[in-house]
């Protein structure tokens, strides 16, 4: 089970990782420092679908996007993330181009506490799209624990 990730899922309670992983989300946000629109949703479970038993492991994934505010704000705001996220616990794999064509700006980090993972990429709309930041912070792997009271 570990050579299949590098590592061994725990056993867990679902609520608890959600919960972690939307304050690592908000975190996230207030280390940007941009006043604009941010989508609404929260946290979601999903089963990791490969393997012998698709239902066994979870993840919790937080998708969400920062908008309406232009490029110079966005920029600064990558720029704020990439400089406050080591002094949050959090080491950064990535910070530059990512492999699409309009070579839009990619910040990979990862929680050292929690394993968790950050992917936030800067679109400026150079394909006529409100220009935006995408992020995602995920949990790693886990085995959802019975929960009190469900």
């Amino acid at each position: 089970m570990s050579d299949d990730f590098g590592y061994e899922p725990r056993v867990r309670p679902a609520g608890e990782v959600k919960a972690e992983v939307a304050a690592l989300s908000s975190a996230v946000l207030d280390m940007v420092r941009i006043k604009g629109r941010v989508t609404a949703g929260g946290p979601m479970e999903l089963p990791w679908d490969e393997g012998a038993d698709p239902d066994r492991f979870h993840t919790i994934t937080h998708l969400w996007s920062l908008y309406g505010v232009d490029n110079d704000v966005l920029g600064r705001g990558m720029a704020a993330l990439a400089d406050r996220l080591p002094e949050r616990g959090w080491t950064v794999a990535k910070n530059g181009p990512d492999s699409s064509r309009n070579s839009n700006q990619e910040i990979l980090a990862v929680h050292m506490a929690t394993r968790a993972q950050l992917e936030a990429t800067w679109m400026k709309g150079l394909d006529g799209h409100e220009p935006l930041i995408t992020f995602n912070v995920h949990s790693r792997l886990f085995i959802p624990a019975e929960e009190p009271g469900l």
